[in-house]
């Protein structure tokens, strides 16, 4: 499987990137898109290949330290938009946690207003980061590591925007 993408990749790439609409707005190669799943301590991030087709966690870090992170990432990576997972409760409704990521995202779009930032739905990202981790075969105490579960639920909410895309793309 992998020896099957590599060469598709590099087919991609020497054909100017030229992908489906799902995969970029442009015909060319774009940048990556950036996944966040904002907490009240830590926060996970992951990003995508430049193809937007393989979600990748990136760190955990504290969240004080989020935007200073964020800026000097796409100080070295193009980043063409910013995916903050939304959290709601099972009625719908917001969760506690929307009260700081609201400020946060508004934050995020002043500093960065050529970035689009917007909200994916992250309910049962962290029980699916918990069933990941465990499937994954790590020892016990690797499994207890939150920021771990943060960034694997970054890569969840990141891989579940670009699925959804490229259904939506579909119809």
């Amino acid at each position: 499987m992998a020896v099957i993408f590599c060469f598709f990749y590099t087919l991609f790439k020497e054909l100017s990137c030229k992908m489906p609409n799902f995969v970029a707005k442009t015909e060319y190669c774009m940048a990556r898109l950036l996944a966040i799943d904002y907490g009240k301590k830590r926060t996970g991030l992951a990003v995508s290949d430049e193809l937007q087709i393989i979600a990748n966690g990136l760190t955990t870090v504290a969240t004080v330290d989020l935007v200073d992170f964020i800026l000097e990432y796409l100080k070295k990576e193009q980043v063409e938009r910013i995916i903050v997972g939304l959290p709601k409760q099972m009625n719908n409704q917001p969760s506690e946690n929307m009260r700081r990521i609201e400020p946060f995202v508004n934050r995020l779009r002043n500093l960065l207003p050529d970035v689009p930032v917007e909200y994916h739905d992250e309910r049962f990202t962290s029980v699916l980061a918990h069933k990941t981790i465990l499937e994954s075969g790590i020892g016990k105490m690797a499994r207890r590591n939150k920021e771990l579960v943060d960034e694997v639920s970054a890569t969840i909410i990141l891989q579940s925007y670009m699925e959804s895309r490229r259904l939506a793309a579909e119809r």
